[in-house]
Formats: structure tokens, C-alpha cells, sequence
């Protein structure tokens, strides 16, 4: 494209060249038969000279705006295109030598969105098969795994807790150091009994099916912050549909983000914002823990790469911003196409 440009515009800066020597040479040639009756001849030389120079100067810089311009609507469009606005379009009209340039731009940016759109459509297609085949069996795992505790360990907890009770009267040698036996084993009795309730509820997954992302996220946001001690704010700004498999991944995202807080951010406040532009769907999480420096974290650590995986597959990307101190923001986007939203896989927010 560059070498388009220096081609394109080195015929117009020769056509431009000559058109103000021309112009000069006429307005120089009128300027000595005037000059000539009243200027002493070396006087008209002069003046002949400046006007041919100023006239020069004068187009020169008309002509580099000129040029300048058209190389910025371009580097515009093109920022633009790698900020993801794959819809930017340039005017042809009037760009002259630069048209077959922006023709070039217009092309290239149509065909990136429609490939971008079918990255996303197959990156779909492949998420629910995954979440057939793959994911189902281990949710169904999870779900016996927390059967089973609830049916053995959290009854025999409720067992010991209910002989504990009864202690007092069971033991009459030393009733003072039984009652003190006693209060140890209900307290420990009850937090083992709360401690098992919490790992149930976690093993328990929180299905989609039949239930939007932010339904799902208004009772599983909440819950998990308060099990894990952190104030959560949940913003909800979507107002265009989600397909299912939009859903299914974000929701994974989430939960990973969330679990990497807890684990290593140490902090006491969390936001998860969800919001659109015309461009993208927008998942932002923030928290006010310790945060880090980007040298100390190894490349895949954080659950970074999982998360960007899971974006990735539906043409988007993930990105964390830390500093050590000031807490973590992770930014989660997904390109937003209206035709693609089709198919009767879309739910509202």
C-alpha cells in the first residue's frame, strides 16, 4: 500500500509541479510588461523572482496539506480497523490519485469483517459441540460428586453434632470439663457442617439452559462474593441479544476471572461490568486487591491464556491491566455482528 501511495501521488505532485511553473512563468511574464515601464530592470528581476517564489511556496503547501490530509483520513481508518472497527469505510469522492488507495483499504476491511464473522460463527458452532460432548460429562461428574457428599459426609457431620449435644448428659465424673468438651465439638461441628455446605453449593454447577447470562449471573455473582468474603457490584448494560454460545463462554470467563481474584488478588471489592458498543460486547471485572507487575507474571499464569483461549474462539480477546498496588481490570471483548445473531441461538440480556 505504500508503495501505492508514493506512485499515486508522485504523478500528482509532477502535475502539480509543472501546472505552478506554468503559473508562475505567465504570472512573472505579465508582472515584467507592467514592471518593465516603472522598475528599473534590475528591480523588475527581483520582483519577477519573488512573486515566482511565493507562488511556489503557496502551491507547495497547498499541495502538502493536500496530500497530508488524504494520508490522514487513512491512518484514521486504519487505527480504526485495528481497534476492531472492521465497518470504516473511506469517501472515494474527490480523493483523486488516492481513490485506488481507499478502494484497496475498503476491500481489505470488508473481507477481514466477513472472515472475522465466520471465525466467529464456526468459533460458535464449536463451543456447543464442545459443551455436548466434552463439558456435560464432567458437569454430570460435579453433580454426582455432590450427591455423594451431601448423602455421606454432611449427614455424619449432623451425626456428631447431634452426640455432641447430648454429651452433657451421657458424662457426669467431670460436668465442667464435659460441657467445655461439649462447646468445642458443636463449634467445630457447625463450621465443618457450613465449610461442607459451601463445597457442595460450589460442586453443584450453576446451569445456562433456561436461564439468560444475566439471570445466571444475578444469583451466582452475589452468592460467590459473599462466600468468599468480597463486596461484588454487578453492572448489566446490554441490551442486544447474546447467542448460547456467547453466553456459555463469557460465563466461563467470569467464573475463572473470579476464581483467580479470590485466589490471588487478596481483595475486598470487586466490580463486574458487562456493557456494548457498536462494535463489541464489553465484560469488565475490577477488583481493589494488590495487583501486580507485569514482569513477575509468567506467560499462562493468572488464567490469562484460558480466558483469552475462550475469547479467541469466538473472535475476541482478553486482556488484564495490573499494576502492583492499585488492584487488576480484566477486559474481556467479543465482536458484535447483527446477522450473525440469527439462528434462533440468541436470548436477551
Amino acid at each position: 500500500m505504500i508503495e501505492r501511495i508514493r506512485r499515486s501521488s508522485k504523478w500528482e505532485l509532477i502535475f502539480i509541479v509543472l501546472g505552478t511553473s506554468a503559473l508562475s512563468t505567465a504570472i512573472a511574464a505579465v508582472g515584467t510588461v507592467y514592471s518593465e515601464a516603472v522598475l528599473p530592470p534590475g528591480d523588475w528581476r527581483s520582483a519577477a523572482a519573488a512573486v515566482f517564489v511565493l507562488v511556489n511556496i503557496g502551491v507547495g503547501y497547498w499541495a502538502a496539506r493536500r496530500i497530508q490530509r488524504r494520508v490522514d483520513a487513512l491512518h484514521f481508518a486504519i487505527k480504526q480497523a485495528v481497534n476492531g472497527n472492521l465497518s470504516v469505510r473511506i469517501p472515494e469522492e474527490g480523493a483523486r490519485s488516492f481513490a485506488p488507495i481507499y478502494r484497496d483499504f475498503n476491500e481489505m476491511a470488508a473481507k477481514l469483517g466477513e472472515r472475522l464473522q465466520l471465525l466467529q460463527r464456526l468459533g460458535e458452532e464449536q463451543v456447543m459441540r464442545e459443551a455436548a460432548s466434552n463439558e456435560a460429562a464432567v458437569l454430570e461428574e460435579r453433580k454426582r460428586l455432590a450427591r455423594d457428599l451431601h448423602d455421606t459426609v454432611s449427614q455424619q457431620l449432623f451425626a456428631i453434632h447431634v452426640s455432641a449435644s447430648s454429651l452433657p448428659k451421657l458424662l457426669e465424673i467431670d460436668r465442667g470439663r464435659a460441657e467445655e468438651v461439649m462447646q468445642q465439638l458443636i463449634r467445630m461441628s457447625n463450621t465443618a457442617q457450613r465449610q461442607m455446605r459451601g463445597l457442595i453449593a460450589q460442586l453443584r454447577p450453576l446451569e445456562l439452559e433456561g436461564r439468560s447470562l444475566k439471570e445466571a449471573l444475578e444469583k451466582w455473582f452475589p452468592d460467590y462474593c459473599r462466600q468468599n468474603g468480597l463486596q461484588g457490584e454487578l453492572r448489566w448494560d446490554i441490551e442486544t441479544p447474546l447467542s448460547e454460545a456467547k453466553e456459555h463462554q463469557l460465563f466461563l470467563i467470569i467464573q475463572e476471572a473470579m476464581a483467580n481474584i479470590v485466589k490471588h488478588a487478596s481483595a475486598q471489592r470487586v466490580l463486574l461490568h458487562a456493557t456494548e458498543n457498536e462494535r463489541q460486547h464489553v465484560v469488565i471485572l475490577q477488583d481493589d486487591g494488590a495487583g501486580f507487575r507485569a514482569d513477575q507474571v509468567k506467560a499462562g499464569s493468572y488464567g490469562l491464556s484460558t480466558m483469552r483461549e475462550r475469547a479467541q474462539k469466538l473472535g475476541g480477546d482478553t486482556e488484564i491491566i495490573s499494576k502492583a498496588g492499585a488492584g487488576t481490570r480484566i477486559r474481556v471483548t467479543i465482536p458484535k455482528f447483527a446477522e450473525g445473531e440469527d439462528g434462533g441461538n440468541g436470548r436477551n440480556g
